[in-house]
């Protein structure tokens, strides 16, 4: 992973749990349950930001360097991880 992108990402996993505990809040508060919806929507959304920056690098970086590589076995390898982690996506 970049260096210049880690930062990024751990600001972002910090507001995120941030927001986490703040659903967790309003659960003990109880507050409206459309108002805790949003929120759990938030966070949903906002990890699936990270979740897009991760998958993004890991292309850029790790898949791209296989293929001019030229090593098709770890070309294989590096498919064979993106098929298994689409799949468990579903």
């Amino acid at each position: 992973m970049d260096r210049t992108e880690k930062p990024q990402l751990r600001n972002r996993l910090s507001r995120i749990e941030g927001q986490v505990r703040g659903i967790a809040k309003m659960i003990d508060e109880d507050r409206y349950c459309i108002d805790i919806l949003t929120q759990v929507q938030a966070a949903r959304s906002a990890l699936a930001r990270v979740e897009s920056e991760l998958l993004k690098e890991h292309l850029e970086h790790c898949v791209v360097g296989a293929m001019v590589s030229g090593d098709q076995a770890e070309q294989r390898a590096k498919a064979a991880e993106l098929i298994e982690l689409l799949a468990r996506g579903r």
